[in-house]
Parts: structure tokens; sequence; C-alpha cells
């Protein structure tokens, strides 16, 4: 790949002042449309052999074009808020809403990079960081983001002067350091691994672009005109594309029978009995949270269900059991105009908990294949996408120590009819019922196949859903405690277990 790459001529300060005049205009008009239009966002992520010039390109971009739109972002090891929380947050916190750009230095690829030539992980967790990188470009393709990825080359002698030249003036001397002569010293082993990963992470539509920067002008021009020419084939294929909104529908069940359909949704269960049973699983909780283990996790809560089913008196059961500075609760409703301009998933990624905190969503992302797909809010292609993206959002943060307990409470249709009387009929009960709600009524069947396909597509080993019959409201409470304890429990052993072995 290297080999290919777009070979540098020196270019005389005639050419380059007149190119980088019409290129600078370019990109402004560009930058403009871009802005006017807001149908997506501009990621630039440089990457490249040190002193090929990533800085002097950013600078460039940021003053040729107007700087407000731009967000600049470089990433060197984690702080402490990063380390508590999954590693692909931080890239999710900063990527640029649509209408913006950002540039990215070296970006997610910042980690496998470097952990490959430094501290040689195995093949298998090599493996999987390759491929949470394609999944999560594919990811920001397919909800439209524009990517553009440069890797600036040096030849290996090119790299030799430059570094030479930098260690011996006073005046750069600062710029040098034991990194760029390591660098240097495995310089082909290192282009043998940065070719790897770039080959297989050069996407249809995230591809590598392996610009020669021996000379700048020729780098400089080179960068701007692939910028002008993706922002202007990006913006026509917005602007005449057809939104695919159809994909092969979902196959039915053999026997014709939705999962809900078979759950229990009655239990008998007395007053008396569940206070007892509840003072008994809030403390079992208390003390699973002030556990010194339980600093190493943090949990997310997923409630999902129907409308009435007793969604936010399980959460606040939980909360009861829990210092106040210990958890949050998300409550999900329609996006805002600042959730709309980013890829579907960042609004939950935003929320997600550090170490030793707990997080409730009430409602959660799976709204998108849920009242998403019976509204058509959004289309058949988006949220059949959409569980897969699930899926790995999911075992992403688990990996990364996050306790994902998912509750689906199910009642009847008669049991949901009975309660939005009953809020109706009560005066501090009435803003829990709205008219959308009588609305969603009318698509009860409808909810039921769309909860019973999105159980069954995202059940998985380490998120898997636990459904409740919440018609008993005691014991659909008692149940999401009870649960819950136990997940704790097993993560909490889990870690013992882990310690006790490398105790060994």
């Amino acid at each position: 790949m290297f080999a290919a790459a777009e070979l540098g001529h020196a270019l005389s300060k005639e050419q380059y002042k007149t190119a980088a005049d019409t290129l600078r205009q370019k990109l402004l008009n560009m930058q403009f449309q871009l802005k006017e239009r807001g149908d997506f966002p501009l990621i630039v992520l440089l990457g490249g052999v040190p002193t090929a010039g990533r800085g002097q390109v950013a600078n460039l971009l940021l003053e040729w074009m107007d700087p407000r739109h731009i967000a600049t972002h470089a990433f060197s090891a984690p702080n402490d808020e990063e380390r508590a929380r999954p590693p692909y947050w931080r890239y999710w916190r900063v990527l640029p809403p649509k209408g913006k750009m950002a540039i990215l230095f070296g970006g997610w690829y910042s980690g496998p990079m470097w952990e490959q030539l430094t501290s040689n992980p195995d093949s298998v967790s090599y493996e999987h960081e390759v491929g949470k990188i394609i999944r999560l470009e594919k990811m920001l393709s397919d909800e439209g983001a524009l990517i553009l990825k440069f890797w600036l080359h040096l030849p290996k002698e090119q790299l030799k002067k430059r570094l030479k030249k930098l260690a011996n003036d006073p005046r750069t001397a600062w710029r040098f350091d034991d990194s760029d002569l390591w660098f240097l010293d495995h310089y082909d082993e290192v282009m043998a691994s940065q070719q790897d990963l770039l080959l297989r992470t050069n996407l249809a539509d995230a591809p590598w672009r392996v610009i020669e920067s021996t000379d700048e002008r020729y780098r400089n021009i080179t960068i701007a005109t692939h910028i002008v020419e993706a922002i202007g084939h990006h913006l026509e294929r917005e602007s005449v594309r057809q939104k695919r909104v159809d994909a092969a529908p979902l196959m039915p069940s053999i026997d014709g029978v939705r999962l809900l359909d078979k759950l229990v949704l009655d239990t008998d269960l007395d007053k008396a009995h569940y206070s007892e049973q509840l003072e008994v699983l809030q403390g079992r909780l208390n003390g699973l949270t002030r556990h010194p283990d339980f600093k190493q996790h943090s949990v997310v809560c997923v409630f999902e269900g129907m409308d009435a089913a007793g969604k936010g008196g399980a959460i606040r059961r939980i909360t009861a059991a829990l210092d106040a500075r210990q958890y949050r609760t998300v409550p999900i409703a329609a996006p805002t105009e600042e959730e709309r301009a980013q890829p579907y998933l960042w609004r939950f990624w935003r929320h997600l908990p550090p170490h030793g905190q707990i997080t409730l969503f009430d409602r959660s992302w799976y709204g998108r294949v849920l009242v998403e797909r019976v509204e058509g809010f959004a289309s058949r292609a988006d949220w059949m996408r959409a569980y897969g993206e699930i899926n790995d959002f999911e075992a992403q943060i688990s990996t990364a120590n996050v306790i994902v307990v998912k509750f689906w409470l199910a009642i009847s249709n008669e049991e949901q009819l009975r309660r939005f009387k009953e809020r109706e009929a009560i005066e501090y009960k009435r803003f829990k019922i709205t008219d959308e709600d009588w609305r969603n009524r009318e698509k009860w069947d409808a909810y039921i196949e769309a909860g019973s396909d999105l159980i069954e597509r995202t059940s998985t080993q380490v998120a898997p859903w636990h459904l409740v019959g919440a018609n008993n409201k005691y014991h659909a409470r008692l149940e999401v405690l009870r649960h819950l304890c136990e997940r704790i429990e097993a993560a909490l052993a889990a870690t013992a277990k882990k310690r006790k072995n490398n105790a060994k």
C-alpha cells in the first residue's frame, strides 16, 4: 500500500499559490454548503509517520476554512475519566454533528496501532480491535457520515533526515523524543504492521488515502483536493440518492407463536410478603454496591415494555436502596435537535456511567427496533441493521466491565386498560397518561410483534433479557431487584476468581 502512495513532486511557489488560492475558495464553499445543508458530518482522520506533517495539515485546514465549525482532537493515553468507561466512549463523545467537521489525530486507530507494536497483544485481541474499527466505520457510514482517512507517509531515509534536523536545531529539539527514534529503528516492521492494518480497514465507504509527504506543498494540495472532491461527491449523493427503505423481511416463527404471547403475566403475591422481601432485597443490593470490587464495575439497567407496565415503579425501588451520589436515571423520549444531528447510538454512549456507578435507562436504544419500527420513523433497512449495532454496542461495554441488565416488563391488554383509567381518575397520576398512550393501544399487536423480535435477536450471553410478567406490580418489583442482585453477584464472583487465578 505504501509503495502505491501518491508520489510527491516539488511544486514551485507560483504553482502552489495558484492551486492553493483555488482550493481555499472551494473548501470554504464546500464547508458553507455542508453547514447549510446539515445532511452529514465530516470526519478527517490523520495518521502517519512522525514528522510527516499531521499538525501542519490540521493547521492549514483551520486556516483555509472557517475554524468555528471545525473541532480538533488528539488522543494520547486515556485519562482517569476515560479509563473508567468503555474504550470507545472517548471517541463517541467527540463525533461532530451533521453540518460540522472534526479532525482526529489517530482517532480509534491510536490504540491498535501502538499496542500491536509495543505490547505484542495476542492475535485474538488484535482481531477483536480490528473488527471493532470496521463495525464502527460501517455504522457511521450507514448513518451518513463522510469519513476521510489520510496516512502521511515518508520513506525511511527522509524520516531519518528530518529527525536529525529536528534534534540538532535548539529551536525544534523539543519536537523530538525517544518514541520518534524508536519508530526509526523499527521502521521496516512498523511499516509492515501498519500496512496490514490499513489494508484491512480500507473500506469502500471509508478508504485510506496514503499521501507521500516529502514535499509539503504537494502534500497540502493533494489532501485539500481529496477533501474538496469527497465533500462535493457526498453532497451530490445525499441530494439525489434514494434512502434505502427496504430490506429482507424478518421470518416469522415456525409455529407462528410470538415470544411475548407465552409469558406468564399473573403471579400471586400479597402486600405483606412483598414489603418483607422488598426490604431484604434492597439491603442486599445496597451491600453489593458497597463491595470493594464494585469499583471495578459499572451497571447499566435497561427498562422496556408496555406502557404502564411499571417501569418507573421498579426503578424507584432500585434507587431507594442506593446512595443518591451513586446512580443516575435517564428517561428516553423523542430525540432532541442535538441528538438528531448525531449517529443514533451517540446519545446513549454519552450517558454510560463510570466504574462504581449505576445508570438506569427508562426506555433505551431499543426505540429504533420498537417505536421507530412500529411508527415508521425508521426505514426497514435502518431498524434491521440496528439489531447488529445494538448487540455490538452491548458487547463492547460488557467487555469493559459494564454489567448490562435488561428488563422487559409485560402486562396484558386488559390490565393496561385498567391502569390507564386509574391514572385518569387519580389526580396525582394524571401526568402519567397522554393521548399518545391511548393511540399506542391501537397498535398493541404491532408492539408485541416488534418486542418479541427484538428480544429474540438481542438476548445475548453477555446481555440477556429478563422477562417479567408484571400484572402484579409487587411481583415485578421483587423480580427486578432479585435479578439485578444476581447479575452483580455473578460479576463480583468472576472478579474475585480472576484475582485468585492471577495470584497463583
